[in-house]
């Protein structure tokens, strides 16, 4: 499997939970998917909680399917569901 460098930022409340804005992880695999538990083991109980609510986007776009895969130098923003009006 390829390693990816995978840029994240965090927004509102995964921000807070992850204690940074920004961070460049190498990653070995392919998807949101596969990703989404080094950002688990790497910060916490709270975010994890958080990242079961929270809407992603790859490289600007919205992504429903965390099955999306991660290409060399993606970007992953992680925003939590904004309630209110």
């Amino acid at each position: 499997m390829t390693t990816v460098a995978v840029t994240t930022r965090y927004f509102a409340a995964a921000r807070a939970a992850a204690g940074v804005t920004l961070e460049t992880l190498d990653f070995s695999g392919g998807t949101l998917a596969q990703f989404l538990p080094v950002l688990r083991d790497r910060h916490g109980e709270e975010l994890t909680r958080l990242l079961e609510c929270c809407t992603f986007f790859i490289d600007g776009m919205s992504v429903d399917d965390r099955d999306a895969p991660l290409g060399p130098n993606s970007a992953l923003d992680v925003l939590p569901r904004f309630v209110g009006g």
